[in-house]
């Protein structure tokens, strides 16, 4: 199979779909990788590095959307890439197709065959593509919160960790998954106050066996959040719902009690965010005030840590892009459940029913498609 690997275009994203060793595997089995040229030096991987795997190099990323039969990719494609891709084409890569209807559209319209990282799953039920970059993003949001709560970025001047004599930060984490497990193992190291909520029993008690006293744990009901959300100097929102939007369970009426200054990290922004005020910014414009808090809501987090969300992310995606490149992309969904459970466009039909949920479309099973 011929893969190609594009450099990836959205604002201050320096990720890249395929590492050396990577390719040095796919190449291995036989298959053809082209990598545009300088597509992984925002990661530290020079052309030579891949050239030395067995990839080739080539200029603009044209080439590689006309001719690769596998794209591989970090990021959804945007509009202009979009328009690149055709019938039959495989596009394995980050989508959050349920908050962008623009994007679902055009792949409809491309005929492609679009298998998301994100809701790829695990016997366990778990979501293993996404896993790593969730684990990045939960520990990045503390450290970007806690920048933005420093005065001359426009928050209200709290150092998380206190001093002595001086209380810490309080910090609310709304979700008690990867991300917000990850993230409060960061504010705790920082010497925050930390609660995390969740409405699941399991989860609470995880945490509470894992965290022991350094956190508390609230369960999720409005009356609990608003409170929280009235307390917070950090709010992190790391709610997921697989395959869907998040639901928004921080209304701009509770945005509103919160203190002067105060900060909002939306992890859960990719999938639309779970805080009404918020809406995506970029890494070189990443926050803005509303009713004088201040929102991060970056869609790229782990971008911003470029390396280290670029090899965490393949050892997870290469097995299963190997499995497509191997057997096809027909052959390899029907093998394996858990990787169909990815396939959300299959040319021309909406395939992953929270996302033809969102948007009113047709919804048409993975095993229809795939002819099972």
């Amino acid at each position: 199979m011929r893969i190609g690997v594009p450099k990836e275009i959205k604002n201050h994203e320096y990720r890249v779909g395929l590492v050396p060793s990577s390719v040095q595997e796919l190449v291995h089995n036989g298959h053809q990788v082209m990598v545009q040229a300088g597509a992984g030096l925002g990661a530290g991987i020079t052309d030579a590095d891949y050239v030395a795997a067995g990839a080739t190099m080539v200029e603009g990323a044209d080439q590689i959307f006309a001719e690769a039969e596998m794209i591989v990719k970090v990021k959804e494609p945007l509009a202009v890439e979009r328009k690149k891709l055709h019938k039959g084409q495989i596009l394995f890569t980050y989508l959050h197709l349920a908050p962008d209807a623009e994007q679902t559209h055009d792949l409809i319209a491309s005929g492609a065959v679009c298998i998301a990282y994100e809701t790829v799953t695990a016997p366990n039920g778990s979501l293993p593509l996404l896993t790593p970059m969730s684990e990045v993003a939960g520990r990045l949001a503390p450290q970007v919160g806690a920048h933005a709560l420093e005065k001359a970025q426009g928050g209200r001047g709290v150092l998380l960790g206190g001093v002595p004599g001086v209380p810490a930060g309080e910090v609310v984490i709304l979700g008690g998954g990867v991300s917000g497990t990850h993230a409060a193992t960061i504010a705790v190291g920082m010497g925050a106050k930390v609660t995390v909520v969740d409405r699941s029993a399991d989860a609470l008690k995880r945490l509470a066996t894992q965290f022991g006293t350094s956190i508390s744990t609230v369960f999720s009901t409005r009356s609990a959040i608003e409170e929280l959300v009235r307390r917070a100097d950090l709010l992190i929102g790391t709610v997921l719902v697989p395959g869907a939007a998040a639901p928004k369970l921080v209304t701009h009426d509770m945005v509103r009690t919160m203190k002067a200054g105060s900060v909002i990290v939306d992890v859960a922004i990719d999938q639309g965010g779970c805080v009404e005020t918020s809406h995506a910014t970029t890494h070189s414009d990443p926050t803005y005030v509303v009713d004088g808090v201040v929102h991060y809501c970056v869609a790229n987090m782990p971008g911003a840590v470029a390396r280290t969300s670029t090899f965490a992310l393949n050892s997870v995606t290469l097995p299963f892009t190997l499995a497509l490149a191997n057997n096809g992309w027909k052959k390899a969904l029907q093998q394996d459940a858990h990787l169909r459970n990815g396939l959300n466009v299959s040319e021309g039909q909406v395939t992953c029913e929270p996302v033809a949920q969102a948007h009113g479309l047709p919804y048409v099973k993975a095993e229809t498609a795939i002819g099972l």
